[in-house]
């Protein structure tokens, strides 16, 4: 058995505590197993000035983590799965999807705010966060921001936004809940597939005997639900569709938001199903608003 594994690792502070995560799991699962981290900077983290969307999509934020791990460099990797493309490589698959934390998103007011002002300037480059807001929040405007989650504070302070997104979950690792402004329910924001969940990845034929230490059967259901959805409707880093599901027991029920690009319309539809079939309810949610909207 592997007595030392090397585990990659963006360099955020955010993404080097979800790796400790991992890496105490780990070492709980077998204290006789060693356990290094591996730091690098990925594409994504290295250009700020420009919408996901314009340089490539979030796979630049696995690129050179997928790479270390062909070449051996690392054993596995760890992710937040909402930051993981759709498409998987079927060589580095997922191995894990560890506990859930918060999935909500979340609003950071600037200095001096205990709401967002009418006509509030809110800081994001996501679609799916625009589109839901504007509901929520008619008369805001939007302005990209992007950056780590001490980037964002920052910029929220000296770029002129009155409030920015955020995933609870990050804040929540990083034991930062005091800067949490508003939480938004998930029905109010229906969080981006995968939010909150650890994904570990691996190479195909390696065998981690902790593996199932780590794999939490309701994260697992829920990541393939929602990523199934986002697959078959086509959505990527630059659409707003989004999923989530909410497990109970032997139940799974899925939300998902579509949103039609001819029409600029979006629809949001539940649905409710046994846990083993978890995929296939993101399918069929998934192909019937699609249909739905296209009549």
């Amino acid at each position: 058995m592997q007595s030392v594994i090397k585990i990659g690792s963006r360099e955020s502070q955010l993404a080097v505590k979800q790796a400790e995560i991992i890496r105490d799991q780990i070492i709980s699962s077998d204290p006789d197993i060693s356990v290094e981290i591996i730091t690098m900077k990925t594409t994504g983290d290295k250009i700020l000035d420009k919408s996901l969307a314009k340089i490539g999509g979030k796979g630049l934020f696995v690129k050179e983590l997928d790479r270390a791990l062909m070449d051996g460099r690392i054993d596995i990797a760890v992710h937040s799965l909402k930051d993981m493309p759709m498409e998987e490589n079927p060589e580095l698959p997922i191995l894990a999807y560890g506990k859930r934390e918060d999935p909500r998103d979340v609003i950071l007011y600037r200095s001096g705010l205990e709401a967002l002002p009418e006509q509030a300037v809110i800081g994001t480059s996501s679609r799916r966060r625009m589109l839901q807001m504007e509901r929520l929040y008619p008369g805001c405007t939007f302005r990209g921001i992007r950056g780590n989650v001490q980037t964002r504070m920052r910029k929220l302070e000296t770029e002129g936004y009155d409030g920015t997104l955020l995933a609870a979950a990050g804040l929540k690792r990083l034991g930062m809940e005091q800067v949490i402004g508003r939480y938004l329910s998930v029905d109010e924001m229906i969080p981006a597939a995968g939010q909150g969940i650890l994904a570990v990845q691996g190479r195909k034929g390696d065998v981690h005997r902790w593996i199932d230490s780590i794999d939490v059967r309701e994260s697992r259901a829920a990541a393939l639900a929602e990523r199934q959805f986002i697959r078959v409707t086509g959505g990527d880093c630059t659409s707003p569709c989004a999923a989530h599901a909410q497990v109970s027991g032997n139940e799974l029920k899925l939300t998902g938001l579509y949103y039609n690009e001819d029409t600029e319309e979006y629809s949001v539809d539940v649905i409710v199903a046994d846990l083993s079939k978890a995929r296939q309810a993101g399918d069929t949610l998934a192909e019937r608003m699609m249909r739905e909207r296209t009549v």
